[in-house]
């Protein structure tokens, strides 16, 4: 199996292709998944299961309870995971090291050696450990006699047709591994990274060259109020990019296959070359290697040529036959050794990008032969051919699971099925839509037809057979599949033993929606009536139950808050249902029980079902509802779901508390009455009733953990130890909350009826109000909005209360352009529908122009006469759409708002794209890359006349490539969850080294399960940065976010919102190690992406501008520096108001920027602003107060000095001249100390005298969260860490320095230090309680 390099290959040199070149650079770190002792696992084991989410792990937590020091034991032998080095001779070169980790398995050598410059070229080779093969499927710690300095040797081996093919592509691979065409083209899971282009190569390379002079000016285009938006910049350095070809041709010849007698002389295939010399030459692939033979075009003579080179590797025949090609690939593998790893990696879901520039499309024979090659993607390599995906996808969910190895090993399997049952579903549903896969039932009508390609099933999203004609046809059929996908990632995520769930993928693609799923082993073989044992396949006329799905059922029916109903079927039989009556149970041929049709798994949405006889609250008819929707199948979100039974068990518990608090009180009282009456002795006076009084305030606070013990007590299972008062509360609490128990807190949701009172509440904008969840584009919008179980289709409602508010005029915007985008989308789907492919790139030029354009009357390149002149033929869906040539601007615009008012309810007041800029202050360039984002629609990159009113802006050149939009389900890595959640509680406890190595055992535990790229790494990797620059490590700070930068940019995309906030997190990193220019680059390149995605009117650019401000202050550029400082003054006060302390802050940094233009009458008038706000906030007595009279004294002192010199010039006293001025530049140190400051950074110091104070404060708090042992050990160690951490000087992170997609946008350390209940003075210096991290 030496070397396979096909896809199904890919997880192995995705997880160790790379990472032993990293590992070798930093031997003590993990590069990408490194093997460090898992040590932490054990010792914080049960940290991790109390964060353990009680629902989905109760019974799993319940086993590991009863026997936990055996368990403990047992993945502590499981998982010791040393790592050592070996030597490795290969031939012709000197013995090297190599790191390696004793879990390896020996194949993971093979691709590092596949990988590494000096050895890449090599791929059929076997690993001889003192003479004997090792073989590739052997875990490194299995095999005997290796140990720390063995050497193992690479011995080449014979090839065969199979090993001299992948020989062949390996070299091919390698010829084009700089070239990004891929990444452009969205294909073989590469995607773009311009991070190092950014900074000029490498900012851990210590080495490189660094430039004499030093240029700071920022671009034109991100000078504050620049109105200009230019595009190129988004993929910077392209144009000097030049690919380096090493050959002209390298394919396969003519005279394959090789005929009988060639073949009992080894041959094995035969190459053509023509090098870069323009030679040309026939290489015959023998067992023994490659060599030339003397065949031409027309002659075949495979005798060896003159001069007889064999060579076993192609890339040495070819570098002694072609000089042009030695130097070409020589300098080709140099700067492919350049590149970080993480450039090189494939990502686990294919990336596309919005923009490309135009291909220089270049002859390449084995990509010409891929493309018409009957091989299915990733199969070619694999015994059977095709992949059962099924059968994988069900296999890799029954692995065993009892420890965290076994966890981990199926874990990475059901990841690594998913993520290529994804790619190879992705593929097929545009080969489908492309018109290249035959239907299985190809008599049926285009819109009924079903697909088959792969052993995947495709379907299209119409109605077939009317299934949806009673719930609104089509765009119900449109709807199902994502509730369907909905539903499947609900069963899925909770992993139910026995229960299966179909592989499920929705792509859209061309305007068309295809579902993919896997195949049901034996559904095909009979009608789908015989085969449901489980619900209805006729909407309700006959319904079925099977006691196995009933006992399964049940399990998932009580996490997913699904109440057990009878339904009766058409002979008036009921039948009990734990599901919705559309979910189909099917036992497989494989005798596994499959559940399908999830796509009413959740409740339906009683404001967009009107029904007879049922009426909504008053509340929500005065906004409108219920409203008619277009299809019937609208549901509630899982999150919101979840959110409502928690805010009903919170009142079900603080009812209870409050009725047990009197009950104790009466119970107390009639005990102290008894005892008065017994002894008339007077009661203790010596202090014990103000504990008493303590006590009872302390009760209050920790009311509701008191009342979740009393809930556990009263509801327990012991009828002996309740007493009717307990009962009776319990009763009178579950009353107040809606449970449907009188005996404990239950709320579970029929599916199937429609519940009057499941409604929603206006939506919730609190979280945007203080700006610490600042949506940045329409995605991040829809995220947060899903996260608080917020449909989209309530965007409108959500814009509407959105506009009330000023200070989100930012938000409102945002809004408002998702909804016209969204809407958009909608109208391009049936745009789209029916356009033959040769008028593709026509259809949708003209679309955008219509949509974006300002120019009246665009004209379609193609009429509707010239389509006419070549009908379809029946293989396509619909006969041909003509409509779209005579779509205008008009015409778009006024479905769009009939579309917007008849999906959202949203009534928009704007006729054009001008009107939506001028009402809504929409940007054209951010509308531009919503709908090619969700349209999935590629464009070439150059600058656009966007505003031109004289021209169409888009021609069908401008149209590069479709590509599909992927939504699939997600699988996690569990237990790195859970680590990743206890670092983060230790680290809001002020336990900074604890959290830190939880968070780090996490990184491992996320790239054992997922491989080198994820976006749940990069996540990761961020906090660890963030840790290591608060504890004072920037070096380390700067490496790992440099690593979350680049696999941001790969797997999230280059422009995405998440990646603004990780280069702005790496230029302070840049900052703190003196890499100043860099820093400023890549503050430049985050206010770039930041304007493009929703223009200058923003908080986060209010940050970056500050940022950027006071890092040109550092290099002297005070002129840009006050530019980007007065902009950030403007938005904070817009924001946060003329009074907040961020604007204090603003003013601050303006004075000092004037003062060191010299120009101290604004510098005064500047910091007495800053100086009213700080003295009105924080009181006169504040370091900050004190600081900013301190700064209004010199100021006025200087602009006297100045201004008396001025007047004894004016009066012309000669000997009169200007005195010196004081200007003393910032220092380095002085505005990182500023920066950390407006990040939300603050270095906080705790005088030695005040520690005892702070620790009893610790542990008065602690004790009322948690039990008293917890309390005890925690607040000591939060001593310790304080002492060990900083030596007396702590760093903590406020929270607003944001570590989700909102990174600063809440107010800073200051304005909690403004808070008094939040705070605590200890000597000079604040210390803000509780870090808020991630």
């Amino acid at each position: 199996m030496a070397g396979i390099t096909t896809e199904d290959d890919r997880e192995n040199s995705q997880n160790k292709g790379c990472s032993t070149q990293d590992t070798a650079t930093k031997p003590n770190k993990e590069a990408i998944n490194g093997h460090e002792s898992m040590k932490p696992i054990v010792l914080d084991r049960q940290n991790v299961e109390a964060v353990e989410d009680k629902e989905i792990r109760k019974s799993e937590e319940n086993g590991e309870k009863e026997n936990a020091e055996a368990e403990t034991e047992k993945e502590v032998l499981l998982i010791q995971d040393t790592g050592f080095n070996v030597k490795i001779a290969a031939p012709n070169l000197d013995v090297f090291e190599l790191p390696v980790s004793s879990m390896e398995l020996v194949q993971e050598i093979h691709q590092v050696l596949m990988d590494r410059e000096d050895t890449c070229q090599r791929t059929c080779f076997s690993l001889q450990l003192d003479g004997q093969t090792m073989d590739n499927f052997s875990e490194l710690k299995s095999i005997e006699g290796l140990k720390e300095g063995s050497t193992i040797k690479v011995v080449e081996e014979p090839y065969t047709v199979r090993e001299a093919r992948i020989h062949v592509r390996h070299v091919r691979d390698l010829m084009k591994s700089v070239d990004q065409a891929d990444s452009y083209n969205g294909v073989d899971c590469s995607s773009l990274s311009f991070l190092n282009t950014i900074t000029l190569g490498d900012i851990l390379d210590k080495k490189r060259n660094k430039p004499d002079s030093v240029d700071c000016t920022p671009p034109d285009a991100i000078i504050p109020n620049s109105k200009d938006r230019p595009l190129l910049p988004l993929h910077p350095g392209i144009k000097d990019a030049k690919s380096s070809r090493c050959l002209k041709v390298l394919t396969y010849s003519g005279w394959n296959p090789p005929p009988g007698n060639r073949r009992m002389h080894g041959d094995l295939l035969y190459l053509y070359v023509v090098t870069l010399e323009d030679k040309r030459y026939h290489i015959t692939g023998c067992t023994r290697g490659f060599y030339l033979n003397q065949s031409t075009e027309d002659e075949f003579k495979p005798k060896q040529a003159q001069p007889k080179y064999l060579s076993h590797s192609l890339v040495d025949l070819l570098n002694q036959i072609s000089p042009a090609f030695k130097r070409s690939f020589s300098a080709l593998l140099k700067k492919r050794s350049q590149k970080h790893p993480f450039e090189r990696v494939p990502t686990p879901y294919q990336m596309y990008v919005w923009m490309a520039p135009q291909a220089d499309h270049q002859v390449d024979y084995i990509r010409a032969e891929d493309a018409f090659s009957t091989r299915l993607g990733y199969e070619e390599h694999i015994p059977g051919q095709t992949r059962d995906w099924n059968e994988e996808i069900q296999t890799t969910r029954e692995l065993p699971k009892t420890n965290l190895p076994e966890r981990l090993i199926r874990e990475r399997a059901i990841f690594k099925v998913h993520s290529d049952f994804v790619a190879a579903a992705t593929r097929g549903a545009m080969a489908v839509i492309d018109g290249n896969v035959m239907a299985i039932n190809p008599g049926e009508d285009a819109k009924m037809q079903m697909f088959i390609w792969n052993n995947i099933f495709f379907s299209l999203g119409f109605d077939v057979k009317d299934h949806y004609k009673d719930f609104g046809g089509d765009a119900a059929a449109h709807a199902a599949p994502s509730n369907d996908l909905q539903g499947v990632k609900a069963y899925f995520n909770m992993d139910p033993d026995h229960l299966y769930t179909l592989g499920t993928v929705v792509v859209d693609y061309r305007g068309y929606r295809v579902t993919a799923q896997s195949i049901i082993p034996g559904i095909l073989e009979r009608e789908q009536e015989q085969s449901v044992v489980y619900g209805s396949v006729d909407f309700g006329k006959t319904v079925v139950s099977n006691d196995k799905y009933r006992e399964l059922l049940q399990k998932t029916a009580a996490a997913l808050k699904i109440r057990p109903h009878k339904v009766l079927n058409s002979e008036g039989e009921a039948v009990e249902l734990y599901s919705s009556i559309e979910c189909k149970g099917i036992i497989g041929n494989d005798q596994r029980h499959y559940i399908l049709d999830l796509l009413r798994t959740f409740p339906p949405d009683a404001n967009y079902l009107p029904v007879e006889g049922e009426e909504l609250s008053e509340f929500m008819k005065i906004h409108g509802y219920p409203k008619k929707h277009r299809h019937k199948l609208p549901c509630l979100r899982q999150e919101l779901i979840e959110a409502f039974i928690e805010s009903r068990y919170l009142a079900f518990v603080k009812h209870a508390a409050l009725q047990f608090q009197a009950l104790q009180k009466q119970s107390k009282k009639n005990s102290e009455e008894k005892a008065e009456k017994e002894k008339e002795k007077p009661a203790l006076t010596n202090g014990h009733t103000s504990c008493d009084e303590n006590k009872n305030k302390l009760e209050e606070e920790g009311v509701s953990e008191e009342a979740k013990k009393l809930v556990e007590d009263m509801t327990g299972t012991e009828p002996g130890s309740l007493e009717d008062d307990t009962k009776e509360i319990v009763r009178k609490a579950a009353q107040a909350s809606g449970s449907l128990s009188e005996t404990e807190f239950s709320i579970t949701f029929n599916p199937d009826v429609f519940q009057p009172h499941v409604s929603h509440v206006d939506p919730d904008i609190n979280d945007f109000l203080d700006h610490t969840s600042s949506p940045v584009d329409g995605i991040t919008l829809t995220e947060s909005m899903h996260a608080r179980g917020i449909n989209v289709r309530y965007l409108g409602k959500v814009a509407e209360t959105l506009a009330k508010y000023q200070t989100l005029s930012y938000v409102y915007t945002i809004a408002i352009s998702e909804l016209i985008c969204r809407s958009t989308k909608h109208l391009f789907c049936s745009f789209m529908q029916g356009v033959d492919m040769m008028n593709t790139a026509a259809a949708i030029s003209h679309f955008l122009n219509c949509f974006l354009g300002s120019y009246p009357t665009p004209h379609a390149s193609v009429t509707a006469e010239e389509i006419f002149e070549f009908p379809l033929n029946k293989y396509f869906f619909f006969i041909e759409n003509t409509e779209w040539t005579s779509e205008s601007p008009k015409s778009l615009w006024k479905k769009i708002i009939d579309e917007a008012d008849d999906y959202y309810g949203y009534t928009l007041e704007c006729d054009s794209i001008e009107g939506a800029l001028e009402q809504y202050g929409c940007q054209r360039v951010a509308m531009l890359r919503s709908i090619c984002l969700k349209a999935g629609v590629q464009i070439q990159l150059r600058e656009y006349a966007l505003e031109s009113k004289a021209r169409p802006i888009f021609t069908e050149d401008d149209i590069v490539n479709v590509f599909p939009v992927v939504k699939h389900i997600s699988p996690r890595a569990t237990d790195a969850f859970h680590f990743f959640s206890s670092g983060q509680t230790k680290i809001q406890q002020g336990l900074l080294r604890e959290g830190y190595e939880l968070i780090s055992e996490a990184l491992n535990l996320l790239n054992n399960v997922y491989g080198a790229m994820h976006p749940e790494i990069a996540a990761c990797l961020r906090l660890l940065a963030r840790l290591n620059y608060i504890m004072g490590e920037f070096g380390e700070a700067m490496s790992y976010q440099q690593r979350a930068v680049l696999m941001s940019e790969r797997v999230m995309g280059i422009d995405h919102p998440n990646t603004i906030t990780e280069y702005a997190h790496l230029a302070l990193y840049c900052f703190a190690n003196s890499q100043v220019t860099s820093a400023l680059r890549l503050m430049y390149r985050a206010r770039y992406l930041a304007i493009l995605c929703h223009g200058e009117d923003h908080p986060e650019v209010a940050l970056i501008d500050s940022n950027i401000g006071l890092i040109l202050q550092a290099v002297e550029e005070y002129d840009f520096s006050l530019k980007y400082l007065e902009h950030a003054l403007q938005l904070n006060m817009r924001y946060f108001g003329q009074e907040s302390l961020k604007t204090a802050m603003t003013y601050h940094l303006v004075a000092r920027t004037h003062s060191c233009r010299g120009d101290f009458r604004s510098a005064l008038q500047s910091e007495k602003e800053a100086f009213s706000i700080y003295k009105s906030k924080l009181g006169e007595n504040h370091d900050r107060t004190r600081e900013s009279s301190e700064c209004l004294a010199h100021l006025t002192k200087q602009a006297v000095v100045v201004q008396k010199k001025m007047n004894e010039i004016y009066k012309g006293e000669v000997n009169s001249s200007l005195p010196p001025i004081q200007i003393q530049p910032p220092s380095l140190a002085g505005v990182l100390e500023t920066l950390n400051v407006i990040n939300g950074i603050v270095f906080v110091q705790i005088s030695p005298d005040e520690l005892e104070k702070f620790k009893q404060e610790m542990s008065k708090r602690q004790s009322i969260e948690q039990a008293e042992e917890t309390s005890t050990s925690s607040s000591s160690s939060a001593i310790n860490s304080v002492k060990s951490d900083a030596a007396g000087k702590e760093t903590t992170d406020s929270g607003s320095g944001g570590e989700s997609k909102a990174k600063g946008s809440g107010d800073n350390a200051e304005v909690k230090a403004a808070t008094a209940a939040e705070t605590k003075k200890i000597g000079d210096s604040v210390m803000v309680e509780g870090i808020a991290l991630a």
